[in-house]
C-alpha cells in the first residue's frame, strides 16, 4: 500500500492495486464521525458500442442500458439492497453519468458491515427477465417525468444541437423506446465487460483505519474469482467540429421562455495537465463573464434579460466538451445574440490580470472549503482518477496559471461555428 501526503492541503491518500485490478484509495479524517465510500467504474451512458469480453466484433446495446444496469444491480433474488443498508443504519444511493456508473454509501457506524455490502452486491449481479421487464416501466416512467421538466428538456436539447453523431446527445436514461429493447443477456453482457474490478476504484473518506481497511478489502476481493482482465475496446462515430445545428426551438407548456447558448470543445488535450489546465481555464472564462459578480452578468441583468436562473456549467471528458450558458428571460432571442456576442469577443478583450488573480484566488477557495464534504473529496478524486490525473496534485496546477496562459486561451477558444442555441418556448 503506497501512502501519499499532500502537504499544500494537508491530506493523506493511501492507495494500492489489487491482484485483480482493482484500485483503492482510502482518505482517512478521524476528525469525521460520518464515513463515505463510492465504488465507480469506468462506464457511463455513451459506451454504446464496445467489444465485449472474450469476443472480437464489435456490439452496439440500446441507449439507456448502462443507468439500466445500475437500477437492477440493487434488485436481488430474493431482496432490495437498499433494505440491507437500511438495517445497517446506513445511506446509499448510485448514479450514471456520461461516462461512469457510482454506488456509494454514508455511515456513522458498522463501517465494514456496509462496505461489503456495497462491494459485494455490486459485484454479484443478478438478472432476470421477469425482473427487466418490470424494471422497463419503472425507468419508462422516469424518462417521462424528466421529459416533462423544462430545464431537463434545455439541457439536453443543447447538446443534441451541438452533436452530430456522438452519444453525449442521447439521454443518459435512453428513451421509452430503446429501454424496451434490453435484454437479460444484454445486461450481463455490459457487466461483465464494464463491471470488472480492473476497471474500477473504490474511494472510501472518513473515520477508518487505512491499513485495517485496505486489508478487509483484499481479503474480500481474494475470496472472489474473476476472470483475467483485459483492455476495453469502445467504439465512438467521427464527430465534425462544427456544431449539428445553430439553432433548435422545444415547444411545450413553460411560462417563461428559455435561452441555452451551448459551445462545443474541438480540441480535448491528452495531456493530463494540458487537459486539467484547459478545464481550469474554461472555468475561469465561464465564472468571469457569468458568474452572479460576472461582467456580462451584470450587463445581462440590467438589461432585463435574465433572472436567478441564469447559470454556466462546463464539462470535459476524454473525447467530448462542451459549455451551457442561459437560463429564463422574456427575450430568448436578444439573450442568445448577447451571450454569443460575449463569447465572440473573448478573442480580442479580455479580464485584467487583476481580475484573473481574483477568480484563480476565488477558485482555490472553493475548493479547499469543499474539501470540508466527503462526497466532494470521494466523487472528485474517483472522477479524475480513471481520467489518470491526481486531483489533489491538480490544484497546484491550477495555482500556477498565469494570466498569459488565459490569454492564449481566449484567443483560439471560441469562433462562430462552435456555438448553438437552444430555446424553449410556449406551445402555440
Amino acid at each position: 500500500m503506497k501512502h501519499k501526503h499532500y502537504q499544500q492541503i494537508e491530506e493523506n491518500i493511501y492507495a494500492d492495486t489489487l491482484s485483480n485490478g482493482l484500485r483503492v484509495f482510502i482518505l482517512p479524517k478521524q476528525e469525521m464521525a460520518k464515513t463515505f465510500a463510492i465504488f465507480t467504474t469506468d462506464y457511463g451512458s455513451i459506451d454504446q458500442s464496445f467489444v465485449p469480453l472474450n469476443e472480437q466484433d464489435l456490439q452496439t446495446v440500446p441507449d439507456g442500458i448502462a443507468h439500466f444496469l445500475e437500477h437492477k444491480l440493487f434488485e436481488k433474488e430474493d431482496r432490495d439492497v437498499f433494505q440491507d443498508f437500511s438495517k445497517l443504519g446506513a445511506s446509499a444511493n448510485a448514479f450514471t453519468s456520461f461516462t461512469k456508473t457510482a454506488y456509494l454509501f454514508s455511515a456513522t457506524s458498522k463501517i465494514k458491515e456496509s462496505l461489503q455490502t456495497l462491494v459485494d452486491f455490486v459485484q454479484n449481479p443478478y438478472f432476470s427477465e421477469q425482473s427487466v421487464e418490470k424494471e422497463k416501466g419503472i425507468i419508462a416512467q422516469e424518462i417521462r417525468m424528466y421529459d416533462d421538466q423544462p430545464d431537463w428538456r434545455a439541457f439536453f436539447g443543447t447538446i443534441k444541437s451541438l452533436y452530430h453523431h456522438h452519444p453525449v446527445q442521447i439521454d443518459i436514461a435512453g428513451t421509452v423506446e430503446s429501454i424496451h429493447n434490453i435484454t437479460k443477456d444484454d445486461l450481463y453482457t455490459c457487466y461483465r465487460t464494464f463491471y470488472h474490478p480492473n476497471n474500477m476504484a473504490l474511494f472510501i473518506a472518513g473515520n477508518v483505519d487505512p491499513e485495517e481497511t485496505m486489508a478487509f478489502i483484499k481479503n474480500n476481493q481474494d475470496q472472489k474469482d474473476f476472470e483475467a482482465p483485459a483492455p476495453i475496446t469502445r467504439k465512438f462515430p467521427d464527430e465534425p467540429k462544427e456544431v449539428a445545428e445553430k439553432e433548435v426551438t422545444i415547444t411545450m407548456p413553460v411560462s417563461v421562455p428559455k435561452a441555452l447558448v451551448g459551445i462545443k470543445e474541438s480540441v480535448i488535450p491528452k495531456d493530463p495537465k494540458e487537459f486539467m489546465e484547459k478545464e481550469w481555464l474554461m472555468d475561469i472564462v465561464l465564472d468571469h463573464l457569468f458568474s452572479k459578480s460576472g461582467v456580462a452578468y451584470e450587463r445581462l441583468y440590467e438589461a432585463g434579460l435574465i433572472d436567478q436562473s441564469f447559470s454556466s456549467e462546463s464539462h470535459l471528458e476524454r473525447n467530448f466538451g462542451f459549455s451551457i450558458i442561459g437560463g429564463n428571460t422574456k427575450d430568448p432571442e436578444k439573450l442568445a445574440q448577447a451571450i454569443k456576442q460575449e463569447l465572440l469577443n473573448l478573442q480580442t478583450t479580455s479580464m485584467d490580470q487583476q481580475g484573473f488573480e481574483r477568480i484563480k484566488r476565488k477558485k482555490i477557495g472553493q475548493i479547499l472549503r469543499a474539501m470540508n464534504s466527503l462526497e466532494f473529496i470521494a466523487n472528485q478524486y474517483t472522477h479524475y482518477q480513471l481520467l489518470g490525473i491526481d486531483f489533489f496534485e491538480s490544484i497546484e496546477w491550477l495555482e500556477n496559471l498565469t494570466h498569459a496562459d488565459m490569454q492564449d486561451f481566449t484567443k483560439n477558444w471560441i469562433n462562430e461555428e462552435q456555438l448553438s442555441t437552444c430555446f424553449v418556448k410556449a406551445n402555440e
